[in-house]
């Protein structure tokens, strides 16, 4: 199943009783500020959901799959997730 950010907007529309415009300018605004924190490096935890987190991955040999040229793969920074224990 996917979920897209208009799902989410629908649902907050009809379980919150607010406009769309309203649910539209949350979701949004909600995506920007995880964004903001994650592109500064630091961590975001969200109680009762998970934590998302940015790791910087080293530069590593790699091989080009077309051509079998060797290749470095450059560093970079990743975002991982880690879902928080739920008790159902």
């Amino acid at each position: 199943m996917t979920i897209t950010k208009a799902d989410i907007v629908g649902d907050l529309c009809r379980k919150c009783n607010v406009s769309k415009d309203d649910s539209t300018y949350f979701v949004n605004h909600f995506f920007e500020r995880l964004k903001e924190t994650l592109e500064k490096g630091e961590a975001v935890k969200i109680f009762g959901f998970g934590n998302f987190s940015v790791h910087e991955k080293t530069p590593r040999p790699g091989r080009n799959p077309r051509t079998g040229e060797e290749v470095t793969i450059s560093q970079r920074k990743v975002v991982t997730f880690k879902m928080s224990n739920s008790k159902s």
